[in-house]
């Protein structure tokens, strides 16, 4: 269940924020990389403090607080980028944080959340918990704000402030712009960012709620089977209805990547551009190597965060050998 907000996302908040994001944080690197014959440019979000694009969000909410919500504090829900995200901005900013998080979680997320200094209140994700009810309920019981990973028109602004670099770095605007999606919240500050370039969002096989709704032009749910993915960053049950409304009708059709072509883009990130990529921080790129989004010289592709447990992201290099 979504706590709708009164206020709706418009490109001149990603402006704002964007100009937030400048003020603290150097722009990252949009590298050049050739596939199938094609050169276009990946956006190295990886590379943020935290080691993913969830800081635009986070501090472009945060900083948007009164003084009485600041002094209450805020709460969170988060797999482990959006909770490092708001856990640095609130360290930041003198603000307590607690974030909901998957039991499943990789540890390196959830130790990391803590050592920003937010608490954590772990949620039983493969037992069918529901984190938002959790994190409502403890909005109602403490009186804090929450702050969704991607169901907060703030959020989706910040996320955009990605865009307004990337058009800065590259010149113009990209044709197109392929990006790793859970509950949209990436897709739809895109959207608002670049009005004029192609948004193609991708998710995880059986995760792919948001292309499954842009289809039927309704919000569907991720079916009760869906399978494991390895892709817990973007492994979100439903989008949001303020995300949907931003991208119904705007976004290109969405696209579902399995595990293997994941894995098989982590590892073309690490031998091609030197980066750790987390799994779903490699879905829009697994993409396009795949061959499921068309590519021309102006498209860029997000690489959203390289948060991953050691042992796992061995495993996955060795597996190609």
């Amino acid at each position: 269940m979504f706590r709708e907000s009164p206020r709706t996302p418009t490109r001149q908040g990603v402006l704002a924020a964007a100009g937030k994001i400048a003020a603290i944080l150097p722009p990252t690197p949009l590298l050049p990389v050739e596939i199938g014959g094609v050169r276009v440019h990946v956006k190295c979000d990886s590379l943020q403090p935290i080691g993913a694009f969830k800081i635009r969000g986070a501090w472009h909410r945060l900083t948007d607080l009164t003084d009485a919500e600041r002094a209450a504090g805020v709460i969170a829900v988060s797999s482990g980028n959006h909770a490092q995200g708001v856990a640095w901005a609130a360290r930041a900013l003198g603000i307590e944080a607690a974030i909901v998080m998957p039991v499943d979680a990789p540890r390196v997320k959830i130790a990391a959340t803590r050592a920003l200094g937010a608490e954590v209140i772990l949620y039983d994700r493969p037992g069918g918990e529901d984190r938002d009810a959790i994190a409502n309920a403890l909005c109602d019981e403490r009186g804090r704000v929450l702050v969704h990973a991607y169901a907060d028109p703030w959020v989706i602004e910040g996320q955009g402030s990605m865009g307004i670099e990337i058009a800065a770095q590259l010149g113009r605007a990209p044709s197109r712009i392929v990006v790793c999606c859970g509950g949209g919240g990436l897709a739809a500050g895109l959207a608002l960012a670049c009005p004029d370039s192609a948004v193609h969002p991708v998710e995880p096989a059986g995760w792919d709620d948001l292309a499954r709704s842009l289809e039927l032009g309704r919000i569907v749910r991720v079916g009760p089977d869906a399978p494991p993915t390895i892709c817990d960053a973007i492994q979100t049950p439903s989008t949001a209805p303020v995300n949907f409304a931003v991208l119904h009708g705007r976004a290109e059709p969405g696209i579902a990547v399995t595990d293997d072509e994941v894995r098989a883009a982590q590892r073309f990130a690490f031998a091609q551009l030197r980066l750790v990529a987390e799994p779903g921080g490699a879905a829009a790129l697994a993409a396009a190597l795949a061959g499921k989004v068309p590519l021309d010289e102006g498209t860029v592709i997000t690489l959203t965060g390289g948060n991953t447990d050691p042992e796992a992201f061995a495993a996955t290099l060795s597996a190609g050998e």
